[in-house]
């Protein structure tokens, strides 16, 4: 589609990007603040960006081993959840089991409106690309990676979703931001809910140490490549190997979230996401079209893959945006124009080559 269409809507991924550690360390603090309520939210929020920063800054090992000791912890304490929901169930059946798939209290535009923010919850399996350079073979594990992420997330978060419906239906809690704390306190009391907290405090942390790592491997390149000031963002520390000045930008990006609520932080996420991933499938017809006549041929089959689903999805993700809040398209829209605006200043009015990520180049060791 072009070089500056793709500069524009890497900008409004990379507002995805850099807000994401946000929302996780703000679920992260959420949590500890429901178990320990003398601590202010906004304190957890520091300790979190801190400590994530401090992990990541020491290099990719010490992460990596990090993330998967607490995600194997959070997964686990999730199961151990679900368990107690499902022997809570056997005490008192739920009179339908399908009414949390659809009630007579479901319309279209409620799940439609939710689903917008739910969302949320599935982004971050397109920022294992952003490690290719770090993997061993990437070109056949990285794709491996991006699809068993969704399809494990995917079936993880439906079920319990399903099973916490079953627990308590309906959409209303005394407290929304922590539901999960709350109904394990339902279903196995005060002791049983702090230590199932652990599981959001631990899959937070996981959760912030991936995507800030992510993150600023996104910023790195794009500083490498020159499409951010090189100086600043291209930089590697000669010690840790790591984009030191990268982490700890992201990390006080992190800090915008001291005064948000969880809806609107997820709602500013979605924004960037929506945009790339409607863009993204506009690509495949624009691709389609451009080689039809060549090596794709123009059967019912191609059609149909590269025509017919891609237009779906490109629709479904602009009806998802339209149901975000008028303050996070806005604030999306500002962030666009300002890019545009950096966009003609330097391609001096689009009369210059557009700067664009060289995805042939191999970062030095």
């Amino acid at each position: 589609m072009g070089a500056p269409v793709g500069f524009l809507v890497g900008w409004a991924v990379r507002l995805d990007y850099l807000l994401l550690p946000m929302v996780a360390w703000l679920v992260q603090s959420l949590y500890l603040n429901a178990q320990f309520p003398s601590v202010p939210v906004w304190v957890w929020m520091l300790l979190n960006a801190g400590l994530t920063t401090a992990v990541n800054i020491v290099g990719l090992t010490l992460a990596d081993r990090v993330n998967k000791v607490m995600t194997a912890l959070a997964v686990f304490l999730v199961l151990l959840f679900v368990a107690y929901c499902l022997v809570h169930l056997g005490g008192r059946p739920p009179h339908s089991y399908t009414a949390p798939l659809w009630n007579a209290h479901t319309s279209l535009g409620g799940v439609s409106a939710a689903a917008a923010v739910a969302a949320y919850s599935y982004l971050g399996f397109d920022a294992v690309t952003t490690l290719s350079e770090e993997a061993r073979d990437p070109r056949r594990t990285i794709p491996r990676a991006v699809v068993l992420v969704i399809a494990i997330g995917g079936v993880l978060f439906a079920a319990v979703a399903y099973v916490m419906q079953l627990v308590h239906p309906g959409g209303v809690f005394d407290e929304p931001q922590i539901v999960a704390y709350t109904m394990s306190v339902e279903v196995g009391g005060q002791t049983f809910a702090d230590w199932t907290n652990m599981a959001g405090i631990a899959g937070g942390f996981a959760s912030g140490l991936a995507v800030q790592l992510s993150s600023s491997r996104l910023l790195y390149i794009m500083g490498r490549d020159g499409v951010l000031p090189k100086r600043f963002f291209g930089a590697l520390n000669a010690r840790t190997g790591t984009p030191v000045l990268c982490l700890v930008l992201t990390g006080a990006v992190g800090l915008v979230g001291l005064d948000l609520s969880l809806e609107t932080a997820t709602s500013f996420v979605n924004f960037g996401a929506f945009l790339g991933f409607t863009v993204v499938n506009v690509c495949v017809v624009v691709y389609f079209v451009r080689n039809r006549a060549g090596a794709l041929g123009s059967g019912g089959t191609k059609v149909l893959g590269y025509v017919v689903a891609p237009t779906l999805g490109a629709c479904v993700t602009v009806y998802l945006m339209t149901q975000l809040s008028a303050v996070a398209l806005t604030i999306g829209c500002c962030w666009l124009a300002a890019r545009f605006a950096y966009l003609l200043r330097l391609t001096r009015g689009l009369r210059r080559p557009t700067p664009a990520l060289d995805p042939d180049e191999v970062a030095a060791p």
